[in-house]
């Protein structure tokens, strides 16, 4: 019991210290970031570090943040998720890609 209290208290002090370094991004890339991480929720599956990494790099060396993942937001996020059929998908990928419209 001691252990997982204890990993979920350390998880809980990682997501808040993630997030604290995603409001240092850019706008666009806070929004962007947003987004993805909504969508990415929807299926459970990782924690963001990789993307909130790539992006403060990105952004760091003045990249737009459309430069790093494309005009079609939804399938830069697709690559990083399992193989899965979801019912849902078609209709969570339109609404994410409405994001980079405004955007661009």
């Amino acid at each position: 019991m001691n252990n997982l209290l204890a990993r979920l208290i350390g998880d809980k002090k990682d997501w808040k210290r993630m997030e604290a370094r995603a409001t240092q991004l850019p706008a666009e890339y806070r929004t962007v970031y947003a987004e993805m991480k909504n969508y990415l929720w929807r299926f459970t599956t990782g924690d963001g570090k990789d993307i909130l990494d790539l992006f403060e790099t990105k952004a760091a060396n003045a990249r737009a943040v459309l430069e790093v993942t494309g005009p079609d937001l939804a399938a830069f996020c697709d690559t990083r998720l399992p193989e899965q059929h979801d019912a849902y998908r078609p209709k969570l990928r339109t609404n994410l890609n409405e994001v980079t419209q405004k955007l661009a």
